[in-house]
């Protein structure tokens, strides 16, 4: 369509390494307008957790439509909100043993970091926020200017503040504890660092690379916060829902945040929602202090509470996504070792793993291989030079193993030919023309 070069934005991102028109979706699949399909996984940046169109939710989607159901009530009481906060409370935050309220936010993850912190700065009146090298919280001012990578914060137009960046889990080398130097900079009245309100953290940086903190460096983190009576912001946006083999990617460290935010794959279904689940005796928000026209969106309602019901009432999806999730481990290892001669590494947790490569170009040429035997795969990194796996966490075993043999052989082929590849545009250029 040549709509799309008339009229849409030079900001589109996604549609420059993936030029095709996708008409059609289900499970892990994607198909285009040719009628091709392609493995995904990208899963909706983390949105869909549980694949395209599950017929799990549709069926009821799809019922509540035709009934009329209410599709946008702002904040107002609705069944199918108070039937999500039910099953919300009794199959996650009570069996974890976490009492939070929920508020929620306009539906995208940045609307919620933004409340978050706004949040944590009513409460303690303190403005500064703790966040980490290559920590990604979304591009809307307040949550930019947490946000470390220097594409993004270039774009925001002003000067940036009311924040302070720390080292990140193993930025200073895996022998460096960096909650250590938070300590001592929170300590010393001259390190420049004013008091914050808050740290926010994600336990799996996912834009960022794909970098996890290990469970004992979280647990020191919270130590560091309760010492200077410093509120911890967990931003489970990416890395929650399951992503890590459990529903918070924090449950591993056994902490339990001040505030956490959520949204991405929490419909379930890939429509908007987002929420700040906060202790009680946080909750000091004035009515309309802080909104949104569409916090109020009923149909994902329905869907996260059909997708917390069926997913998340025993323990048998955990366990299937942590046994992927080494299946995945094993075999970037194998590759990091069969091709890397010390190039590639492996970084991650559960179904949340990257394939580390020398450079943004080698993992772009890598990427763009993949396409071409039909897996849409994205990189992120400082320099996009992380392939990261992301596939529906509902993958079958048998598709996983073939998006993960694609990888394999487009490495091995760019490994062999690296300086002949040509660029994704070019690899269409000869498939259209066959």
């Amino acid at each position: 369509m040549k709509i799309f070069d008339e009229i849409e934005s030079e900001v589109q991102s996604y549609a420059r390494s993936f030029p095709r028109i996708f008409t059609k979706a289900r499970g892990e699949f994607l198909y285009d307008e040719d009628g091709v399909e392609y493995l995904d996984f990208l899963a909706g940046a983390g949105a869909l957790n549980y694949g395209h169109n599950n017929p799990v939710f549709k069926e009821a989607l799809l019922e509540y439509i035709a009934g009329d159901g209410v599709t946008h009530g702002l904040d107002m009481h609705t069944r199918a909100k108070g039937e999500f906060l039910q099953t919300l409370n009794e199959k996650i935050l009570k069996p974890r043993g976490l009492s939070y309220m929920v508020q929620f936010t306009g539906p995208t993850g940045t609307n919620a970091v933004e409340a978050a912190m706004k949040l944590a700065r009513n409460v303690t009146g303190r403005q500064n926020i703790i966040s980490f090298t290559n920590g990604f919280h979304g591009v809307s001012l307040g949550a930019l200017s947490a946000t470390g990578n220097q594409h993004h914060r270039g774009a925001a137009g002003v000067q940036l503040g009311g924040s302070s960046r720390v080292p990140y889990d193993g930025y200073m080398g895996k022998d460096v504890d960096t909650t250590t130097y938070l300590d001592k900079v929170l300590s010393d009245p001259s390190s420049g660092i004013d008091k914050p309100a808050a740290v926010l953290v994600e336990p799996v940086q996912g834009e960022g690379g794909v970098n996890a903190a290990s469970a004992q460096w979280l647990r020191n983190l919270e130590k560091v916060c309760k010492k200077h009576d410093i509120l911890l912001i967990v931003d489970d946006i990416q890395a929650g829902c399951g992503r890590t083999g459990t529903f918070f990617s924090f449950e591993e460290a056994g902490i339990k945040p001040d505030i956490v935010t959520l949204s991405k794959s929490l419909s379930g279904y890939g429509l908007p929602l987002a929420v700040v689940l906060l202790r009680p005796e946080l909750d000091e928000w004035k009515p309309g202090e802080h909104n949104g026209t569409f916090r109020g969106n009923n149909l994902a309602f329905l869907t996260a509470k059909i997708a917390i019901d069926h997913f998340w009432s025993d323990d048998s999806f955990s366990s299937a996504v942590k046994r992927k999730g080494a299946y995945v481990a094993k075999r970037l290892n194998t590759i990091a070792d069969k091709f890397g001669d010390g190039n590639f590494s492996v970084r991650g947790r559960g179904m949340f793993q990257g394939l580390n490569c020398v450079s943004g170009e080698l993992a772009d040429k890598i990427t763009s291989r993949c396409f071409k035997d039909n897996m849409i795969i994205e990189t992120s990194g400082a320099e996009d030079q992380v392939i990261k796996i992301f596939c529906p966490l509902t993958i079958s075993d048998a598709n996983l193993k073939r998006g993960l043999d694609i990888l394999e052989n487009a490495v091995a082929e760019i490994c062999a030919n690296e300086d002949e590849m040509p660029s994704v545009t070019e690899l269409f250029k000869v498939r259209d023309a066959s």
